[in-house]
């Protein structure tokens, strides 16, 4: 029986899934993410996360300690010439110091409609999460869309406002235009009035 055995046996080995999961998580590490079915990305999200947290630390301990559960190689470009930086070396450079201020989280699943031919297996997108500012601390999951929202109606404000100063400070110059154009047609109604005044006092006389 396997009580209180954690993770899934994924239909392999102990000595194949351990291989497995290292050359996933190299893939990922080296490319930021990997197309694989739904069961093998949530097994290795979380193996995947703590090594992130160990390589945040970025001591001598924390180095020796992801080399014994990840291993270390070289990647390799599409030509297939060695890049100068190993697995290892890109996570402590660059990926760890990217979640520096993220208390966990560093990676999400993506669904795909497709199936993979052959056993229909549901496909998945595993991807490193590459803003690090999209969750940290006391927010909660979502808050990067929110905070879209916020800075597009944020900067739609900001344009009407300026549309509105812009508009008053061209309201001066135009409003004495306008005063001759509204003075013009009062002028014509008191001449017509005056002009319309007098046969009528005429013709009360005459009566």
């Amino acid at each position: 029986m396997r009580h209180r055995v954690a993770g899934k046996q994924l239909s392999r080995t102990s000595s194949h899934r351990k291989a497995m999961r290292k050359n996933m998580a190299r893939s990922l590490f080296q490319h930021g993410a990997i197309r694989t079915t739904e069961t093998k990305a949530k097994e290795l999200r979380g193996f995947v996360e703590k090594l992130i947290t160990l390589a945040r630390k970025d001591t001598l301990h924390a180095r020796r300690q992801v080399i014994r559960e990840l291993g270390d190689q070289f990647m390799a470009d599409k030509d297939g010439e060695f890049l100068e930086q190993s697995v290892v070396q890109k996570l402590f450079s660059e990926i760890a110091p990217r979640y520096a201020d993220r208390p966990g989280g560093y990676t999400r699943i993506i669904r795909l409609s497709e199936r993979r031919i052959g056993d229909a297996g549901k496909q998945v997108v595993l991807q490193l999460v590459e803003d690090a500012s999209a969750a940290g601390g006391a927010e909660g999951p979502g808050s990067g869309r929110r905070k879209q929202r916020a800075a597009k109606r944020h900067q739609a404000a900001e344009a009407v406002e300026d549309a509105a100063q812009e508009s008053q400070a061209e309201a001066p110059a135009d409003e004495p235009a306008a005063e001759e154009q509204q003075e013009a047609p009062a002028a014509e109604q008191a001449a017509e009035d005056a002009s319309g005044e007098e046969p009528r006092d005429d013709q009360k006389n005459s009566e």
